[in-house]
């Protein structure tokens, strides 16, 4: 009898960064954990294998010899929005919070922890794709019915107000990802308040009141000092 299981294509990664070793040390970790791996030393040559590729992520260093990783990161996302994640030394607050609003997926600081990499590899290729109107995210305490908008904790719906459920939305949309205090208070709140972060601060806390377990030790909205929040995904 013929079996006609199929098997999931591998998902593609592509590693745009100069340095041999790193480009070794990432092929032998993401190949052993079922990526198909192609890298590039040039973001010139990283551009074009985008293209011709189209892997399922992009690893980006910003540093690199013909282009800046930024240059590369803000050409890419003129026509494709492949999910990336900025591989990089630097580590200061403003050079994470610039890559994430010109449109990097995730930020990661060398040297890096593979586990950790690896999770959050599986983060933005799980959201990757549009989620669709009746998209439920779900923790072991916590539901969140986008399409009927309902919120529960424990099986019991909570109420939360517009802003609340404003910020709850845009962090399950994009649940594992960091989202920049600019890119919150420009969503929920218009382009004119992206310097009024206090107004993040108040409603954070007060949405963490109301859906974590112990909200003075979040374990969902997880704060990323001096850059913005992200929803982590419990697996």
């Amino acid at each position: 009898m013929m079996n006609h299981e199929t098997t999931k294509a591998a998902p593609v990664a592509l590693v745009i960064d100069d340095e041999p070793q790193i480009r070794r040390l990432l092929r032998v970790t993401l190949e052993a954990n079922g990526y198909r791996v192609f890298d590039a030393a040039t973001g010139s040559d990283g551009i074009a294998q985008v293209a011709q590729r189209r892997p399922d992520v992009v690893l980006l260093d910003l540093g690199l010899p013909d282009l800046e990783g930024m240059e590369v990161l803000k050409r890419l996302r003129e026509w494709n929005r492949v999910p990336v994640i900025i591989l990089s030394v630097r580590d200061r607050e403003d050079d994470k919070v610039a890559a994430l609003d010109a449109g990097a997926d995730d930020y990661v600081t060398k040297p890096f922890n593979s586990a950790e990499l690896l999770a959050r590899l599986r983060a933005v290729l799980r959201h990757a794709q549009p989620q669709g109107a009746d998209a439920i995210f779900r923790t072991s305490e916590l539901e969140v019915d986008l399409s009927a908008r309902v919120v529960r904790k424990h099986g019991q719906e909570i109420k939360l107000t517009p802003i609340e459920y404003s910020l709850l939305r845009l962090f399950v949309t994009h649940a594992g990802k960091v989202l920049t205090h600019r890119q919150l208070l420009t969503d929920v709140w218009g382009p004119k308040a992206v310097e009024q972060t206090h107004y993040l601060r108040v409603h954070i806390a007060h949405l963490r009141e109301k859906i974590e377990k112990k909200p003075s030790h979040p374990e969902l909205i997880i704060t990323e000092s001096a850059v913005g929040y992200r929803l982590l995904e419990l697996e």
